[in-house]
This record gives structure tokens, sequence and C-alpha cells, in this order.
């Protein structure tokens, strides 16, 4: 039930989709496709009946960074019986394909998940081999951070991913009250 779209597709078609980021509200602040609504992923359990009401008016274009929490996405509303478009390359590709961001207004850009990822598993992998030094054994912190990032390879899935969304940077002020909205406008039928 996903269908693939490339960001050469998607640009003809934009004002006929609703777009769907399931970044997280900081990310999703620091620059989203112009007329995307912000879902985070760990929010679309909750999400399903307003995505419900608005994949039965038009199609749904699901996007993420890259690609990787889009395809999650896209494997939920699968199972959940609801048809969506996987934006392929997510907002990086639109943007190095010439797409114009959009950015919300008053909120500090965030990095994007994949690099905050790599700086947490970078450091952790390092403070592991240097604090071994002094205190044996502490390498294997960076042996299971090296196979977490292993598993998350295999899997498409990303733990430490998941936990930094949570985090109250990734969490900008009022972000609960702007998924409360909208989710009222996609389920009453606001593009």
């Amino acid at each position: 039930m996903t269908t693939p779209l490339s960001v050469d597709q998607l640009q003809p078609r934009l004002h006929q989709l609703t777009v769907i980021d399931v970044r997280s509200p900081g990310e999703f602040a620091g620059g989203h496709i112009p007329g995307a609504h912000n879902v985070p992923l760990d929010q679309l359990a909750q999400a399903l009946p307003a995505l419900r009401a608005a994949a039965e008016r038009g199609e749904l274009a699901i996007v993420c960074a890259s690609g990787a929490r889009a395809s999650n996405a896209c494997e939920q509303l699968s199972a959940a019986g609801i048809s969506a478009l996987l934006v392929d390359g997510g907002t990086s590709a639109w943007s190095a394909n010439g797409g114009a961001l959009n950015r919300v207004p008053g909120q500090k850009v965030r990095w994007a998940m994949d690099r905050q990822v790599r700086l947490v598993a970078g450091s952790l992998v390092l403070a592991g081999i240097v604090v071994d030094v002094a205190v044996p054994g502490v390498r294997w912190v960076s042996a299971a951070v090296g196979g977490g990032l292993l598993f998350s390879a295999v899997s498409n899935t990303c733990a430490m991913g998941s936990l930094l969304g949570k985090l109250p940077y990734n969490r900008p002020r009022n972000s609960g009250a702007a998924l409360d909205a909208t989710l009222t406008a996609l389920h009453s039928g606001g593009k």
C-alpha cells in the first residue's frame, strides 16, 4: 500500500497531496516542505484517526529527513489500512533538488536526527575507549554502541534516535499544541 514518490514527482502534485512530515518537531521547525503537517513518528498511533480521515479525502505523502523514518511510518500506516506515498530521499532530496524549505517562525534550528545520533554514538564510542585506559572493561560500552548501530542498520530502526527525539531540545515549546492543531486540521480537511 506504499508507493514511492520522487521529489520530481512531488513538486507538481504538492497542492493535491497531504504531506505528512514524521520528523521531530525541532527538525520540522528547522525546515520542511511547504504545506507539510508535522506528525512525529512516535505520535503516529495517536494520529491514525486524523490520518485516515485525510487519506479518505486524498493521497498522503510521507516524508522525513532521508526516508528511513518515513518508510517506517508508511509500514505502520499500511498495517492500519491507510495508503501512503513515500517521498524518496525526504527533505534532503527536496532541498538538494532546489525545493524551498519553510521554517517555523521563532523556533531555533535543530540538528537533524541522524546528525544527533552520530554525535552521541561517536561520543560514547570515544569515551568508552579513552576511559578504558583508566577503568579496564569500559570499552564494552563502545562495543554495545557498535552493536546497536549494526542492529539499527539491519532493522531500519533507531532506538537512540527515538530516545533523542523525546528530549526537550527536540520538542520545542508548544509542540503538543501544534500536534493537536495539526490533527484537527487533518481530521477536518485542512491541507
